[in-house]
């Protein structure tokens, strides 16, 4: 069964591996051991956003280590950008005896990502690339491209990944054909090497 995979990176990055020693993770590996072997992983697309310095000056250095890691040691692996987009907002405190009752934030958002996994979703439906296609994401943005794939072509499967304890998007799950959970389990045996072989690419010490 010819299988692409989509990665809401950023989504993928806070809901399973943030606070884990697992964010070197060989995407190829994860999903070979949670699909069945009649899967064969046709590509794996990873949606991401490169990520600003401005308070952490480490953190676009670790992403881009990451990245070139997973596209040199990884051939089906290929990367989409989105971009960040960063404004001022007036957001409501939730102390309801505090005087103020709004204060200016600063809000960062991740843009793109959402709507570059459902574009390529349709599209390679439309082409015949896939057999099933797996999401990844729990955003529920994503439900109508889902919607649109089962609509009008039937036969192929769609896939959910969620994290071991969250619950997947009930707009999501009205398409899926089936769901798998990510356990750490699989995390913990699904990093990249360190360093990649046949290159000096090393996880950063303190990743």
């Amino acid at each position: 069964m010819r299988t692409i995979i989509y990665i809401d990176g950023f989504n993928f990055y806070y809901r399973a591996v943030k606070n884990t020693p697992f964010k070197s993770l060989d995407f190829k590996s994860l999903f070979s051991k949670i699909l069945s072997p009649n899967h064969q992983i046709k590509q794996i697309k990873y949606f991401t956003a490169l990520v600003s310095g401005k308070y952490n000056s480490s953190k676009p250095l670790k992403q881009q280590v990451y990245l070139r890691a997973l596209q040199t040691y990884i051939p089906e692996i290929k990367i989409y950008y989105g971009h960040f987009l960063t404004h001022e907002v007036l957001a409501p405190l939730a102390d309801p005896f505090n005087k103020n009752k709004s204060v200016k934030i600063i809000k960062t958002e991740e843009k793109g990502s959402d709507v570059n996994i459902a574009v390529h979703l349709l599209n390679d439906a439309w082409l015949n690339e896939y057999d099933c296609g797996l999401i990844a994401s729990n955003d529920s943005d994503l439900a109508e491209s889902m919607r649109l794939v089962r609509k009008y072509h039937p036969t192929k499967i769609l896939g959910l990944v969620m994290q071991e304890e969250r619950h997947p998007s009930k707009e999501l799950m009205k398409y899926a054909t089936f769901i798998k959970r990510v356990r750490k389990g699989v995390l913990r045996d699904s990093q990249l090497p360190n360093p990649i072989p046949g290159t000096n690419i090393k996880k950063p010490v303190d990743w």
